[in-house]
């Protein structure tokens, strides 16, 4: 097939399913928004940088700190299901409507499948095992990826 990518002219070698980590996978980096954000501004930052999920960012006051956590996930389904039935007036906070579920970079790669499966998401934050702040997203569209290029 002319032009078809083959397993070997990557950048890297991807490892199995079975043997990688969420680390070797994922997304680094994190596009956010406040939760105040209007729904038409979480649609140009998905639609300007190609994402398929944009994280809502809030204040946590967890131990009388004061830091920026991941409160939501707005996927580009939840972005067209809510503009759909209800227009473009909503917030990015009104329409995160899919639950964070996190994970670590050290993560096997099937346990994170594992908990997309049980959580019915399409997307992780993904978490620093030192900080435990979001340093990238791994989604479902990544596990493919390695399902077809991984090397055994």
């Amino acid at each position: 097939m002319t032009g078809a990518l083959q397993p070997d002219q990557g950048s890297y070698l991807t490892p199995t399913l079975q043997h990688a980590t969420v680390a070797e996978a994922m997304h680094p980096g994190i596009l956010s928004c406040p939760a105040d954000a209007p729904l038409i501004e979480v649609a140009r930052l998905m639609a300007t940088h190609h994402v398929h999920c944009v994280a809502v960012m809030g204040l946590s006051e967890e131990d009388h700190v004061s830091d920026k956590v991941v409160w939501g996930i707005v996927s580009d389904l939840d972005l067209v299901r809510v503009g759909v039935r209800t227009g473009t007036d909503r917030t990015a906070g009104a329409m995160a409507l899919q639950p964070v579920v996190t994970v670590s970079t050290d993560t096997p790669l099937v346990e994170a499948g594992e908990l997309m499966i049980a959580h019915g998401v399409l997307h992780l934050v993904v978490l620093n095992p030192a900080t435990q702040l979001p340093i990238g997203i791994l989604s479902t569209l990544d596990l493919a990826g390695v399902i077809a290029w991984g090397q055994a």
